[in-house]
Formats: structure tokens, C-alpha cells, sequence
């Protein structure tokens, strides 16, 4: 898994920073008990989660591993087990 780069794309990291802006609303005017104020925390949530999905579709997401480097992968794997 060290080899990956597993959520470390700007899509992953702008979707993660909105949504957990959108947690610490909700968070917040959930212990202050305004109703509106934690459904639009809420709110922000999924838009974080939609604007790191448009980013992702725009290309800024991790890019699909080609046919020769999955190959390559399978024959580095082998080699280490023999």
C-alpha cells in the first residue's frame, strides 16, 4: 500500500477539508440546538463529497493504472514469492 497513491490527490484532500468544515458546522450548531444551522452543516457535507466526485471526473483524481503497469505489478508480486 506504500507504493500507492491512495487518497493523496487534490480531489481526495478538497473533498475531506469541505466535508469536515460542513462536520465542525453541524457539530456546532448541533451543541448550540439550532436546527437549520446543523442541516446546513449537513448540507456542506455532501457538497464536499460532490465537489471531490467533480474534481475526480475532471481528472484531478487518481489516474487508472495502464494494462503494462497492472502486468508489471503481477510479475514484481510473483517474483518476490519465488
Amino acid at each position: 500500500m506504500a507504493g500507492s497513491s491512495h487518497g493523496h490527490t487534490p480531489a481526495a484532500w478538497t473533498g475531506v477539508i469541505i466535508s469536515f468544515i460542513g462536520f465542525c458546522v453541524a457539530g456546532v450548531f448541533m451543541v448550540a440546538a439550532n436546527p437549520i444551522g446543523f442541516w446546513a452543516g449537513i448540507a456542506v457535507i455532501l457538497v464536499g463529497g460532490l465537489v471531490g466526485f467533480a474534481m475526480k471526473t475532471a481528472g484531478l483524481g487518481t489516474p487508472k493504472e495502464s494494462e503494462a503497469m497492472a502486468q508489471a505489478r503481477d510479475r514484481a508480486a510473483q517474483a518476490q514469492i519465488s
